[in-house]
């Protein structure tokens, strides 16, 4: 029977907060046995119960990795990636904005708590207004750059690649969709980036149509608060994280648009928003600048102004 070597150690992923999105991207990285994982909560009980349930589920899954779940961030010490998914959930009526005062206290708590357990990790954000707590998590956690990463941008490509395969009536799976800038109402999809098996969407639908979609995936997030009532998404935001997680453990070098630190790409510096780059083992590899045109670019700055004057109150 083979032996793991001597030095092997299983990779091991902390999920902070253990909520809807926290639990279902457990599942997803225990269940695609990609990692151990290890639920981390400020509720006592809550992320027990959790890990407890997932570990039942595990003989039927066909699996056999740990679940932890626990208060103690002792228990998350030297894992190898953290995402952050704690923090107030948006409610109907209430913009990513209205969030920004409470859940900038609870990122400051946990982030300096995870990372003083785990100094190498690299940093994923979930918690919403997500480019503004992405940095604030850079700031908080002292590690590079290159570290730390908002995941929203899988998200948003995710819901405008959707709402152009629901338009078309065809696979989304034929479809890759580009959307830049902050996570929220002044995001930027770019029809010309998206495309359909190398065709642009521009070749493939009218105007109105494209003007339509691009619409709904600004308000993707606020569409399913309003329809569900009492929550918010977490199939997808689960789904975006895992992806993130998956190709930095098995160092994919995936290119996803993401909320990464700019240091003069698109002629912006020191914010963290959502542009494509590479994903890989030691976090962002590199940041892709695509040559945009000039009122593409004038609505990316209008995104990063937004970010900025929220920055400006952290």
């Amino acid at each position: 029977m083979p032996t793991q070597p001597p030095d092997y150690r299983s990779p091991k992923v902390t999920v902070i907060g253990a909520g809807n999105v926290g639990g279902m991207l457990a599942q997803r990285i225990a269940e695609n046995n990609l990692a151990d994982v290890v639920l981390c909560d400020i509720v006592q009980g809550k992320p027990q119960g959790l890990a407890l349930d997932l570990l039942q589920a595990r003989a039927i899954a066909n699996h056999d990795r740990e679940i932890i779940g626990t208060n103690d961030y002792d228990d998350t010490k030297n894992s190898d990636v953290i995402v952050l998914t704690a923090g107030l959930p948006r409610k109907e009526g209430m913009s990513r904005n209205d969030l920004l005062r409470i859940n900038a206290g609870i990122v400051k708590d946990v982030v300096a708590k995870a990372i003083a357990q785990s100094p190498n990790a690299i940093l994923i954000v979930v918690t919403n207004p997500l480019d503004v707590m992405t940095y604030l998590a850079w700031q908080v956690s002292g590690l590079p750059t290159h570290q730390v990463i908002g995941m929203a941008g899988v998200l948003d490509a995710s819901r405008f690649q959707t709402f152009i395969a629901m338009e078309l009536g065809i696979s989304s799976a034929d479809i890759n969709a580009m959307v830049l800038g902050g996570h929220g109402d002044l995001m930027v999809p770019l029809p010309r980036f998206s495309t359909v098996n190398g065709i642009p969407i521009t070749e493939l639908m009218p105007k109105e149509a494209i003007a339509r979609i691009v619409e709904r995936t600004r308000n993707g997030g606020a569409e399913i608060v309003k329809l569900m009532q009492t929550g918010s998404a977490y199939f997808a935001p689960s789904a975006a994280a895992y992806v993130m997680v998956e190709s930095i453990l098995r160092d994919r070098h995936r290119i996803f648009p993401a909320a990464v630190y700019l240091s003069g790409e698109y002629g912006l510096k020191d914010i963290f928003m959502g542009v494509p780059m590479q994903l890989g083992r030691q976090g962002v590899k590199k940041v892709i600048e695509l040559q945009l045109t000039n009122p593409e670019l004038a609505t990316l700055h209008k995104s990063a102004a937004a970010i900025q004057e929220n920055i400006s109150l952290l």
